[in-house]
């Protein structure tokens, strides 16, 4: 009952933030050729060779354009994004989300040494901490929901992840709605789980 409790908090906490970005109907190809300042750090496809720029392909369109919204706003700092986003419209920015989202994301590989303790996390949560498994929200095989704003991990490198998680547990990364949804469940990782659980989601398809 309990498990069932947190989930639908989660749920409920999660999707309102999701649903902020707004109702605007991406265009793919039209986002494509708004694309090219994205692509130095995040690939032409969103697959993105360096570890510290998360890979956008095949992330879910609602996520991508409420991440987009907030880096623009300052609801959420990303250093390296800082005035690229200042002259894109709402238009700009769903037919951007659109473009990512059509593409096939890559995977890459889990460290062997993490993937027992990175796979009980994420598929199992710790119970004992009061932290519910990350398939919840981001299903089995990390696709997310996309439908509801949860986003799509599996793939994603394990730096990148880390350094979010990290972000979330010490209040530095903010924008996970009212519900403060990440940074609680960050907030019962340790640094050794943070680095098992990232691993594991880098090799997750």
């Amino acid at each position: 009952m309990n498990k069932l409790l947190v989930s639908l908090l989660l749920t409920l906490g999660v999707t309102g933030a999701a649903n902020a970005a707004g109702n605007l109907v991406g265009d793919a190809a039209a986002g494509q050729g708004k694309t090219a300042v994205c692509g130095a750090c995040h690939g032409p496809d969103g697959n993105s060779m360096a570890p510290n720029f998360p890979k956008l392909a095949g992330q879910g369109e609602k996520y991508l354009e409420k991440q987009l919204h907030d880096i623009k706003s300052g609801k959420r700092t990303v250093l390296e994004m800082t005035g690229l986003l200042t002259n894109l419209s709402d238009q700009d920015m769903a037919d951007i989300a659109a473009y990512f989202a059509s593409q096939k994301g890559s995977v890459g590989a889990a460290d062997p040494k993490l993937v027992a303790q990175g796979e009980a996390l994420f598929r199992g949560g710790n119970l004992d901490k009061g932290m519910p498994a990350c398939t919840g929200c981001h299903s089995p095989n990390g696709a997310g929901l996309a439908a509801a704003g949860f986003p799509h991990l599996g793939g994603q490198h394990s730096q990148y992840v880390a350094k979010q998680l990290t972000d979330f547990r010490e209040g530095n990364r903010t924008n996970d709605g009212d519900a403060m949804t990440m940074r609680s469940i960050a907030a019962k990782l340790s640094n050794k789980d943070i680095e098992a659980v990232s691993s594991y989601i880098q090799g997750l398809h």
